[in-house]
């Protein structure tokens, strides 16, 4: 049996759940539709659904989605991953935090210019500095938790991180963009009708 691993940008991103519904609260309940007809393994870490619920009210959906999705944390003392991964880590990280000094050094230059708008100023600095220390990097024990359980499981990891993404690649695990989805649910769902008529 097939087995996903899911993000919670699949549900808070709005690119991404308007696919299955208008607001998030639609988006879920008819994602856990598609997935109950999909016959396929749904997993989430607890951080993870954890954050889920902070971000999002699930409501009266709550006891649906902990039927449909699994709950489950990695194996955290289980797990082997190559020390080669972590060095590469080790030094993308070095080299963002080289980039973000640059940027701090380049702004307050500008900002001896008594002419420049001060407040301004500091909020392109805030933006420029998070893209480049968080823009495709996994940055949260969540993003961790997160393709951890998809390695161990050997699962396919649903995501719309680009971070998430971009280390999936590096650690050999499958993934797919959330944004195509709701399309592969459904062909999962007709696929697995059809095993059951053939079975009937």
């Amino acid at each position: 049996m097939d087995a996903y691993v899911l993000d919670t940008s699949l549900f808070t991103n709005p690119e991404t759940y308007r696919q299955f519904g208008e607001n998030s609260q639609a988006a879920i309940a008819a994602f856990l539709d598609l997935a109950q007809q999909s016959g396929t393994a749904f997993y989430m870490p607890s951080s993870v659904y954890k954050e889920l619920t902070q971000i999002k009210e699930l409501g009266p959906l709550a006891a649906q989605f902990e039927a449909v999705v699994r709950l489950r944390s990695p194996r955290k003392f289980d797990l082997a991953i190559p020390a080669d991964i972590l060095y590469e880590f080790i030094d993308e990280v070095r080299r963002r935090i080289d980039r973000g000094l640059k940027i701090a050094e380049e702004h307050a230059r500008l900002g001896s210019d008594i002419n420049i708008d001060t407040a301004n100023l500091i909020n392109r600095l805030r933006e420029r500095y998070r893209e480049t220390l968080r823009r495709g990097i996994i940055d949260s024990r969540e993003d961790v938790d997160v393709l951890l359980l998809a390695y161990e499981l050997n699962a396919t990891l649903v995501t719309a991180d680009e971070g998430l993404r971009h280390w999936a690649d590096k650690v050999g695990v499958q993934w797919i963009t959330s944004d195509h989805f709701r399309q592969i649910l459904e062909a999962l769902g007709r696929i697995h009708r059809g095993q059951r008529l053939s079975r009937d």
